[in-house]
């Protein structure tokens, strides 16, 4: 089992020092992975309902503070050695494909080949707005720039002709070190499930009971399997609040049971003391199961 930590760029972390710190303690302690959030904006008094939490709010109110995911990324990347880089998620159809697949081939190439891409289509219909990008598209364009964006890290030069992308005979470099960057899909609708079916290398649900996610993974190894691919390459990855405390554990014996191959703790659980409670989490859990 692997272990993660998400809203690695959020609260105490956003901040330069505290990020360095946090970064390499959860390196020490075994985490295999940080992933970062992402909002460009937060158009306040949005109406879109954010799909993890009751309230239909995100967690932190407007004005929290979200730093680029790969700026900080990079940031932590110089001052790590081992642990992998992650999105978790990068709102894919708001940006440019080409330009992305260049910003995450180097940061992969200067980090010595540790990116992990985490995408979703985005809920935030206002931030879409703001940005220019037509909401009603965002599934096209994401399923569009996952195409373009491989074939620019995997072909010497690449031409790649989508609904919204198209080039010939461009040549991008660097390329990415391992020869391609996983592709993990978020989202926890049966359609971000097909999608990792089609075309992930991992799945990534934001939120689901075991039974849900036992279900969710079975869509994903269905669709795999229809569409000419090797389910059992495809990594999935859940979230892990309950995989704390005296459970932990039991909870992280349930999760592989249901074929979980990683497992992702909120970051505002090692808010309060990052280098202690990530230490004795990587002695009390991580030792134990890795």
């Amino acid at each position: 089992m692997k272990f993660g930590i998400a809203f690695a760029n959020t609260g105490p972390f956003a901040h330069p020092a505290a990020a360095v710190e946090f970064a390499q303690a959860a390196e020490a302690a075994g985490f295999e992975s940080l992933w970062t959030v992402e909002h460009v904006v937060v158009p306040s008094g949005y109406d879109s309902p954010y799909p993890y939490d009751p309230s239909g709010k995100m967690p932190g109110g407007e004005d929290f503070p979200i730093p680029d995911p790969l700026i900080w990324l990079s940031y932590v990347a110089a001052a790590t050695s081992r642990i992998h880089l992650a999105t978790g998620i990068l709102i894919l159809p708001q940006r440019n494909p080409v330009v992305l697949a260049k910003e995450l081939a180097t940061l992969d190439h200067l980090s010595g080949g540790r990116m992990l891409l985490g995408i979703g289509v985005g809920w935030l219909e206002e931030e879409f707005d703001a940005i220019g990008v037509p909401f009603a598209e965002r599934g096209r364009r994401t399923d569009d720039h996952v195409g373009a964006m491989r074939a620019l890290w995997t072909q010497e030069k690449a031409s790649f002709h989508g609904e919204f992308t198209n080039f010939d005979a461009c040549i991008s470099r660097p390329q990415p070190v391992q020869g391609t960057i996983p592709v993990h899909i978020g989202g926890h609708t049966d359609i971000a499930a097909k999608r990792a079916g089609r075309l992930g290398d991992g799945f990534f649900p934001g939120k689901g009971s075991h039974e849900e996610l036992a279900r969710s993974f079975d869509l994903v190894r269905r669709t795999a399997v229809e569409h000419g691919r090797d389910p059992d390459a495809i990594e999935m990855t859940t979230g892990g609040r309950g995989a704390v405390g005296g459970r932990a554990l039991d909870e992280v014996k349930a999760l592989a049971d249901i074929g979980t191959h990683r497992v992702i703790l909120p970051a505002f659980l090692f808010y309060a003391d990052p280098v202690g409670t990530l230490a004795r989490y990587g002695d009390e859990v991580i030792s134990q199961v890795s």
